[in-house]
């Protein structure tokens, strides 16, 4: 039974096999992203203050990013200034271990389902590299090749393990320091420390809980439902004692923040659940919201959908075809009701994108007074999107010509990592050392924590009487 500290009460809407109608809500799950689809059919756009209050994180706030560069000293990432980074568990807490020049960690990973990533895949990556340069800290990605084959009905083991290396390419192309960057594979560093906070994790997670939190329900395999402490055990620093060191009451103290989209959350309510219980810190969160498909708001690019994303081994005339004839426009049907009315920045795919890839906040500024005044057309506005995606993409393509076999083997080798962290502490440490603790907060929970732990009882109980009445019915019948 958890403690005081639990954070899993929310339950994601997932059902494999189900046979009710499906909820025209929206759903965002590790599986599966998609708007809430309107009376007409159409996926409307993600609501992630939705989100936010569904899954229980903390939106970032202006003052929240007056502080970051407060104590960083740099200023806050496009990401972080544009919402596109909008929530986080925890950034407080890591802000003041760097603020004591104590260490902690950056966790990612990468789930290897195709021979390139897109450029959705690479704004996480994108941000985790501008975090570690910010920080000075090190870094573990992990592969999860295992988890690709256990939630695919049709790919095989060899099949996701040849995506591996190839997709280890595409992240070291971001950019990562190699002298603070591990990479590793499930399929080959399972064992030792690792396995063992896996096997800590997995004692932990009951067979109801994963079906709160995940939706498994008796038909999914046990694979899945395991797959949750493989995920969560990655966060804990002692998992890789040739980083961090052998002794276990240190280094199950240093915490990792984790960058990742919204839809990954799950796990990591689960992870910091479970690590409340043994006594080890836990992984704080930064979220992002979703690149949109060149479909549209409500949708989310496609590793298996060509049309659907931009790849990034893309050629610059094969990117300017997709977004002039696939990226949905939020313009006017005709130049004339452009010019009168505008365009919706909100819906338009093109602005989106620039959102994401564009530096220049003023310019962004204008592009989009431009675009809703009408005096920026359609067409106009898509031009400066392929620009700017070629030079994105390019750019990705000449560093990933230079990551050769000899390189991927240096970041996948478990070597000791080397970094400096804060060395200008600002604030004094506790007494005892670092406080890998503070983590863990005071123990006690939020009026906010205590309404959503209320309402899931409310929502178990009454769907225990559902089923109890459906069993009594097909007794009599």
């Amino acid at each position: 039974m958890a403690d005081s500290t639990s954070e899993i009460p929310i339950p994601i809407r997932v059902q494999e096999n189900a046979t009710e109608p499906t909820s025209t809500g929206q759903k965002i799950d590790p599986w599966n992203v998609q708007g809430e689809i309107g009376a007409d059919g159409v996926a409307k756009a993600i609501n992630y203050n939705t989100l936010i209050e569904e899954f229980g994180t903390k939106k970032i706030l202006a003052e929240d990013l007056e502080r970051f560069e407060k104590v960083t000293g740099h200023k806050p990432h496009r990401f972080m200034r544009r919402g596109i980074v909008f929530s986080h568990r925890d950034l407080n807490l890591i802000l003041d271990r760097h603020e004591r020049g104590e260490t902690f960690f950056l966790y990612t990973g990468r789930g290897p389902s195709s021979d390139s990533m897109h450029i959705g895949h690479t704004v996480p990556f994108e941000f985790t590299k501008w975090l570690q340069e910010v920080f000075d800290v090190p870094l573990v990605i992990m592969m999860t090749d295992d988890e690709k084959f256990i939630f695919s009905e049709k790919r095989t083991i060899e099949e996701v393990m040849s995506y591996t290396a190839g997709n280890a390419k595409d992240i070291i192309a971001v950019g990562f320091d190699p002298k603070k960057t591990f990479i590793f594979s499930d399929y080959d560093y399972m064992g030792g420390a690792f396995y063992k906070n896996v096997t800590r994790m997995s004692k932990m997670i009951t067979l109801n809980t994963a079906r709160a939190v995940f939706g498994f329900n008796d038909s999914s395999c046990i694979g899945k439902i395991h797959f949750g402490a493989v995920q969560g055990a990655t966060s804990f620093a002692n998992s890789f004692p040739h980083i961090f060191g052998d002794d276990d009451s240190k280094t199950s103290q240093i915490p990792a923040m984790i960058p990742c989209a919204i839809d990954q959350d799950p796990y990591f309510r689960l992870t910091r659940d479970v690590a409340a219980r043994l006594h080890y810190a836990k992984p704080a969160l930064i979220h992002a919201r979703f690149l949109d498909a060149l479909q549209g708001p409500g949708s989310k690019m496609s590793s298996s959908v060509d049309t659907s994303a931009i790849f990034m081994y893309d050629e610059p005339n094969k990117i300017k075809n997709k977004i002039n004839k696939y990226a949905f426009s939020g313009g006017q049907d005709t130049m004339e009701e452009q010019r009168e009315k505008g365009g919706d920045t909100e819906k338009d795919v093109a602005y989106q994108y620039l959102t994401f890839f564009l530096e220049d906040d003023e310019e962004l500024e204008k592009i989009g007074n431009d675009y809703r005044t009408g005096k920026m057309l359609t067409g106009e506005l898509k031009a400066k999107c392929i620009s700017e995606l070629q030079v994105y993409v390019k750019g990705f393509q000449e560093r990933r010509a230079q990551v050769t076999d000899e390189v991927v083997a240096d970041f996948f080798s478990a070597k000791k990592l080397e970094w400096k962290g804060n060395p200008n502490p600002t604030v004094v440490a506790k007494e005892g050392g670092e406080a890998g603790a503070s983590a863990e907060g005071d123990g006690k929970l939020s009026k906010s924590q205590l309404k959503k732990i209320e309402k899931e009882k409310i929502f178990a109980q009454r769907k225990a009487e559902k089923e109890a009445a459906k069993t009594a019915k097909a007794g009599g019948s």
